[in-house]
């Protein structure tokens, strides 16, 4: 990921997609609140923690340092060993001086952020950046030590997980806790405004949604010699269901979040399909995912998520109303609303013509400027529910069946059971056969209940 510059906060997004962000405050209104924050706590340096060190942790790290007001990043950790010491070197290129982190401040191993929490707490802030699945304990723990915490995108992989983050988000509030979540299309002023105009009822009524997510294959690295299978798994977090929940959840989670945005509404059931066509990796991924989902006025959502060669390609959400349609979400940076559904050119009745900023790094300033302002700040419910509207998905299109979000909710299915005590020598939740396979979700089959 790039690290953004504080001076540069019209820079490019980590995927391409995204190009400069900020709040529905109007670029004036927004400068002038920020640069107030230059008279608050200007002796009160903000300790952070960073759990998670690769691309997305290294930029988050970076995002949180280019705030207002003193910062310093005091410890990292990671189950990796190499990537701790390469965090805090590619961090260090643009923030020498707010990066203070020794060998004896870089945790390695699965317990390591409780270690990098600790040094921070109380009062501290911790970024969350590993895979998904490891999310809802570390927030529990940075929540009982008292910090404030952001979290990345996606924030839980079953139902289970995402009530333990409610939970602590719950607990946050009580304790006048900070968490923000990496939504980051949320504070993209371009988008914003755009979602504020179909909320006005700009192009009527919202009749149906279309998530998009569609480009090349995932990645994936063959297992090294001498790499143990869990962190084989983990290494490769982006391809195994129980590290990051599905392609569905955790590459689309951002455009399922937008249209129920725009809707201003949860889902209330869904039902799908997927499967594995084209893919011939040694992992669990299905390489397409077409999901339904009803909202309570019975309008509906349409996801697709797809990662083949030489296949249309598509990123974005496609909104239509009763008499016009919208093309914005992740992937489009300039959105439009247009008059009628076929998005024209000529038929354009509103596009962003403002100052633009940088999503990634203003859900940051808008967290930091919570802290030391103590303003209420808490996204914990969004992003949780945004997570579960993944969650239901999967497990609809996986097991070929309707399922409600109540039902959804209300599972006791854990993909990773035990995975509080897990170690660098504990065995996987998965496993390959004799010819190296994974077990793939068998719709009519799979258990998702």
């Amino acid at each position: 990921m790039a690290i953004h510059n504080n001076a540069d906060k019209s820079s490019n997004s980590r995927r391409e997609f995204l190009k400069g962000t900020g709040s529905v405050l109007a670029g004036a209104a927004l400068a002038g609140a920020i640069g107030a924050r230059a008279h608050a706590g200007e002796n009160n340096t903000i300790k952070i923690a960073l759990v998670g060190c690769g691309g997305r942790g290294t930029g988050a790290a970076a995002n949180a340092l280019q705030t207002e007001g003193p910062t310093r990043l005091v410890a990292v950790a990671d189950v990796f060993e190499g990537r701790t010491a390469s965090t805090v070197k590619n961090v260090s290129r643009n923030f020498a001086e707010k990066v203070d982190v020794p060998d004896n401040r870089r945790f390695v191993g699965f317990d390591g952020y409780r270690k990098a929490i600790d040094l921070v707490a109380p009062g501290g802030v911790v970024l969350l950046a590993t895979p998904p699945t490891f999310r809802p304990l570390h927030l529990e723990y940075a929540v009982e030590k008292g910090c404030h915490v952001f979290m990345e995108k996606s924030f839980a992989v079953d139902a289970p997980g995402i009530r333990r983050v409610l939970k602590a988000g719950k607990a946050a509030e009580k304790k006048s806790l900070k968490i923000a979540g990496g939504l980051m299309s949320r504070h993209y002023v371009p988008l914003e405004q755009a979602v504020e105009q179909l909320h006005k009822g700009l192009i009527g009524d919202l009749i149906t949604c279309w998530a998009y997510r569609e480009h090349a294959p995932v990645g994936y690295s063959p297992k090294p010699a001498g790499m143990s299978e869990l962190m084989h798994q983990v290494r490769n977090y982006s391809n195994f269901t129980w590290v990051n929940g599905s392609f569905l959840l955790d590459w689309l989670i951002h455009n399922l979040d937008v249209c129920c945005w725009c809707k201003d509404a949860w889902p209330v059931s869904a039902q799908g399909q997927g499967g594995r066509q084209t893919r011939t990796q040694k992992d669990q991924l299905f390489d397409h995912y077409a999901v339904e989902y009803h909202f309570p006025d019975g309008t509906r959502l349409f996801a697709q998520g797809r990662h083949m060669d030489n296949v249309w390609g598509f990123f974005g959400d496609i909104i239509h109303g009763t008499t016009g349609s919208a093309v914005l979400g992740e992937g489009q940076s300039d959105p439009r609303i247009f008059k009628g559904h076929k998005q024209k050119a000529e038929d354009v009745i509103w596009r962003y013509e403002g100052k633009r900023w940088n999503a990634y790094d203003h859900e940051h300033d808008l967290l930091f400027d919570a802290i030391r302002k103590n303003k209420p700040y808490n996204e914990t419910e969004r992003c949780a529910y945004a997570a579960m509207t993944g969650i239901l998905g999967r497990m609809a299109a996986e097991a070929g069946k309707m399922i409600t979000w109540e039902q959804a909710m209300a599972s006791n299915l854990e993909l990773a059971p035990g995975l509080d005590d897990y170690t660098v020598d504990s065995e996987p939740p998965v496993k390959p056969d004799a010819e190296g396979n994974y077990p793939i979700a068998m719709p009519g089959q799979t258990k998702v209940l």
